[in-house]
């Protein structure tokens, strides 16, 4: 029989032993901080004088040392979450560490010791693998595996994983302790922010997460099976593992809504990363801010790949042949602007296969120089090569030749030309004369109607071919920065070679990094800051999450911001919403890369089974009656909590009985409900650190809630059905009318 009181004991050892060590690996991160700190003063307290460059080079060292205090600062809630236990003689191939130099602790980054010895391992190390890929059937060398809870920087508990029981000493079975790690987080109450998962990463996340960089990874998950989570801590695997890669060029992360980029704001910093540009498709484009609503079958419409076509008939109609001559006098000398000479030029500037107004450069040099030779004809003239400048430069600021110019080859603006298609007939009739008469008239609109989520692609395809408008003064700049970008780049290595930071066990940072910092942009630009300016900025690596709402041209916008075609994409077909979404991965990605490649999520560690059962019964029941097949595969959930699915009797009691269990509390009803219950339960806008908040199911996807109070199921479709009532971890209350699917009958009803 055991002793409770050895028990006790026992577990109070390990917890002291542990302790010391966490003590250990907090106060070398407090060290690291204090120089850090100590080093940014110093060189804030550095006058900023002498020559650009060593300006510049206080700057960009004051933003490299802020870099790593904001590191520090974000890796310290839980920094030490694991041990490995490792059998005698084994070696790690990644690092050649073995069991003879005592346990291997796991941590959000990597440490070392004055002496440069490891102390802590970063999670995403190949060292620390074994912490989520070992089983009883594969221990990999380990022989306990060891979880540590903390609460600030004390350790409140242990649980341990035994995978090699005949390697395991007598000393430590006698030292096993417990509860349960991913069951407990599981019973956490939310906080209206995401929580990452680097503690409890599962055996199918982890190798999703590890996965090679190459290529498209579709990651396919139910509701609740850690698919976020799981996006989240590949993008900050990548940047560790690819970081020379990643660091020239950044992530793009694309989330469904802002309320989803604030809800998950926290993951990355507490994962060590701070280099990833997070967006919204209302939000991809520098400078436009997509607020405008239109209907799903107007967003359908202009979903369809066929866009690409008709933006680019509707720009080669903005460059135009004159049906006649323009005449025009120039001094005491007639001339004219012929329709074949125009023809001409246009040809050659199309062949220079440049944006439209960049080309429009090449147009314009060439119709002065053909003007300019007739005026030489017209004259009789043997031309200096001085004269002829002057003759062009004549032609360029004559009025008739800058509207007859303009009028064959206008400078054009993406705005400007997508707004003209959706306001002005004709333009639409011009540029898509395939489109039916009902599909053009659908798409019509007011000329101040703002602009619409649908409207991005088509944006973005205009300005792929439009360009930005011509400045020369900026193209000149644009020249003169690039020089001082690679005089920078040389300087920046020379300064480094004599500069070396030691045992942070963070990454060193590079020259390109430090010269990006002394760039005329800005020093304190970093890699994500200057990407996120930049509409033609390409990344490294792009992260999609509900990428099944995208439509075509939607993913035509995103796979131009990533040649490489290096994708995660996360998403649930069985949740899409949007009538321009996917229903099957292989309808969006076997015509955009055939070499795309699935992973499939298939256990929910959010809802609770009798909830997820039921959301399930009510999709499929939902999809046979439209006729919808997804390629949906079947979710197991991991845990269930008795009375977790309930019928309610009326709002404020199943609101106040929701909140009695504690965390966070939803309301997800019908769009048209929303602000009649945000004011009716004086739950305003969508502030996700409120105890309630009252959301569409567009609104609430992607996120989660101890409790959710669903309101008229029944009057959703499918996939909104299907998101409403698989955002809770504890309880689901429905109110009002009760979708097809559902068996009441075994339901408590309140």
């Amino acid at each position: 029989m055991t002793d409770p009181e050895h028990d006790d004991t026992a577990l109070g050892a390990q917890l002291a032993l542990e302790q010391g060590v966490v003590d250990e690996v907090y106060g070398r991160l407090d060290d690291l901080r204090g120089q850090a700190a100590s080093s940014l003063a110093q060189v804030r307290a550095t006058r900023a004088e002498g020559t650009h460059q060593a300006r510049s080079e206080r700057d960009s060292f004051a933003a490299m040392y802020a870099d790593r205090l904001a590191t520090y600062d974000a890796v310290e809630h839980k920094l030490v979450f694991g041990r490995l236990d490792l059998a005698p003689g084994s070696t790690d191939a990644a690092d050649g560490d073995d069991a003879s130099r005592g346990p291997r602790y796991v941590g959000r980054v990597g440490l070392s010791d004055t002496e440069h010895t490891p102390i802590l391992t970063d999670w995403r190390a190949p060292a620390a693998r074994p912490f989520y890929q070992a089983t009883a059937a594969h221990p990999a060398g380990v022989v306990r595996r060891r979880h540590l809870t903390t609460r600030d920087r004390r350790v409140v508990g242990i649980e341990d994983d035994v995978l090699d029981a005949e390697a395991l000493d007598p000393e430590h079975r006698s030292s096993l302790a417990g509860e349960g790690a991913l069951m407990a987080a599981l019973g956490e109450h939310r906080t209206g922010r995401m929580q990452d998962i680097v503690a409890t990463i599962q055996a199918e996340q982890d190798e999703i997460i590890r996965s090679d960089v190459e290529g498209v990874l579709v990651v396919q998950g139910g509701p609740g099976t850690g698919k976020t989570a799981v996006a989240l801590h590949r993008a900050a695997y990548l940047l560790y593992a690819h970081r020379e890669r990643m660091s020239r060029s950044g992530v793009l992360l694309v989330g469904p809504s802002d309320a989803f980029l604030r809800y998950i704001e926290k993951v990355l910093p507490a994962l060590g990363e701070t280099g990833v540009v997070s967006t919204t498709m209302s939000t991809l484009l520098p400078g436009i801010t997509a607020t405008g609503t239109e209907s799903d079958a107007v967003a359908r419409i202009k979903g369809r790949r066929g866009w690409g076509a008709i933006i680019a008939r509707a720009v080669a109609a903005r460059q135009r042949v004159p049906a006649e001559p323009v005449r025009f006098r120039l001094g005491s000398v007639d001339l004219e602007i012929r329709p074949d000479d125009v023809a001409a030029a246009r040809t050659r500037a199309r062949r220079a296969h440049q944006s439209h107004n960049a080309a429009r450069v090449v147009f314009v040099r060439t119709m002065l120089q053909t003007l300019a030779k007739q005026y030489a004809q017209e004259t009789g003239a043997d031309l200096a090569a001085e004269d002829v400048a002057e003759v062009v430069e004549d032609l360029r600021s004559h009025r008739d030749v800058r509207v007859a110019l303009n009028l064959a080859w206008f400078p054009l603006s993406a705005q400007g030309l997508v707004r003209d298609l959706l306001t002005k007939p004709h333009r639409l009739a011009e540029a898509a004369p395939g489109m039916s008469a009902r599909d053009r008239h659908l798409l019509q609109r007011d000329a101040d109607h703002p602009w619409t989520v649908a409207d991005v692609p088509l944006l973005d395809e205009a300005w792929e071919l439009i360009g930005d408008p011509i400045d020369p003064e900026r193209q000149a700049a644009e020249v003169a920065a690039a020089q001082q970008a690679r005089e920078e780049l040389e300087y920046a290595r020379s300064t480094l070679a004599s500069y070396q930071p030691g045992g942070s066990g963070l990454p060193e940072v590079t020259a390109e990094q430090l010269a990006s910092r002394m760039a005329e942009s800005g020093p304190l630009m970093t890699t994500a800051e200057r990407a996120a300016a930049d509409r033609s900025w390409t990344y490294g690596h792009v992260v999609v999450d509900e990428a099944q709402e995208l439509s075509p041209m939607a993913w035509r916008s995103l796979l131009r911001r990533c040649p490489s075609r290096s994708f995660t994409v996360v998403g649930d077909t069985g949740q899409t919403s949007s009538g321009a979404g996917a229903r099957r991965w292989a309808d969006v990605f076997d015509d955009l890369d055939r070499s795309w490649r699935l992973a499939q999520l298939t256990i929910n560690y959010r809802t609770p089974r009798t909830v997820m059962d039921a959301a399930t019964d009510v999709l499929h029941e939902s999809l046979r009656r439209e006729g919808l097949h997804p390629d949906v595969a079947p979710v197991t959930s991991a845990r269930d909590v008795p009375g977790s699915l309930r019928i309610g009797r009326d709002l404020p009691s199943a609101v106040r009985e929701s909140l009695e269990l504690g965390g966070t509390t939803c309301v997800i009803a019908p769009i048209d409900q929303v602000d009649r219950l945000r004011a009716e339960l004086d739950a305003p806008g969508v502030d996700l650190t409120r105890q309630l908040v009252v959301l569409d199911p567009v609104e609430a996807k992607g996120l989660e809630f101890d409790a959710v109070v669903a309101i008229d199921v029944a009057h959703l479709g499918p996939g909104d059905a299907y998101v409403a009532m698989t955002r809770t971890t504890r309880r689901l209350t429905l109110l009002g009318a009760l979708p097809d699917g559902l068996d009441v009958r075994d339901l408590p009803h309140d």
